[in-house]
């Protein structure tokens, strides 16, 4: 066996045991602003985590570091057991990490299944092929039960530009399980939903399977702590606070520092 297979091998053994997620130390300066200040978290495989907080406490900064899009100025990030640190975004990708985003990133004058196959093409090794697809093209049968995962079924034809918000934020968590992701990170998916709306992104959520894992950064505490098992609470880039959803909901400094006094 070559150095290379072997180091391949190993990482691949590794990952059966090691956490989804591991970071240590994480710091990220912009300037003389420290955005990100010595985070240590450990999300296991599976795990379903939502990461809460103000404005400005960080909480869009840290998943930018564990994309990749901005690198961190101190700290390690570990994937699986690897140490992505240094990893460019797309290498991440590769190796299970998808993200939505709070701004909607989608193809407007195309159909919901168009999208969402060119997202499962898009991280499959056919990516580059200028052949039409088949009609039993396995790619546009995943994309089919994206589509059908995520409640759009019935708007799989409808251009993407028609669909209401809601739908569009759906669209974008279909987009997300491309390639059948391993730990995924969903940034503020129930912004400017209705309240049925967030009912079904809730169910959505919760319907994923079991072995995929994900954090969610939410404003809204009632998503996050229905989809959730465990709560990371950041305040002025650190964490302030760590527990069950119950714990979270009823601690008394959690309540002062962002729910004025109560929650109901």
């Amino acid at each position: 066996m070559t150095a290379r297979a072997s180091t391949v091998a190993s990482r691949i053994s590794a990952t059966g045991t090691a956490n989804a997620l591991e970071l240590r130390g994480l710091t990220r300066m912009f300037g003389a602003l420290a955005a990100l200040t010595d985070i240590n978290l450990t999300v296991r495989p599976g795990e379903r985590r939502a990461v809460l907080g103000s404005n400005g406490a960080g909480k869009t900064t840290l998943f930018n570091c564990i994309t990749g899009d901005f690198p961190p100025t101190a700290g390690t990030i570990r994937l699986f057991g690897e140490d992505v640190t240094h990893f460019p975004p797309h290498e991440r990708i590769r190796r299970g990490l998808r993200r939505t985003y709070q701004i909607s990133l989608l193809f407007a004058g195309l159909s919901v299944r168009d999208n969402v196959y060119l997202a499962c093409r898009g991280v499959s090794r056919y990516r580059f092929s200028l052949l039409r697809p088949r009609r039993d093209d396995a790619l546009m049968a995943s994309a089919e039960g994206l589509i059908e995962a995520v409640h759009l079924s019935d708007a799989r034809e409808t251009l993407v530009g028609d669909l209401s918000y809601g739908q569009q934020r759906q669209l974008e968590v279909a987009l997300a399980l491309a390639g059948a992701p391993r730990f995924v990170l969903f940034d503020e998916p129930a912004a400017g939903l209705s309240p049925t709306e967030r009912r079904e992104l809730v169910e959505i959520l919760t319907n994923l399977p079991s072995h995929m894992g994900f954090i969610i950064i939410e404003h809204d505490m009632d998503v996050a702590l229905r989809v959730a098992e465990s709560v990371t609470m950041m305040h002025n880039g650190r964490i302030f606070k760590e527990g069950k959803p119950a714990e979270i909901e009823s601690d008394a400094e959690v309540q002062a520092l962002y729910l004025g006094g109560g929650h109901g």
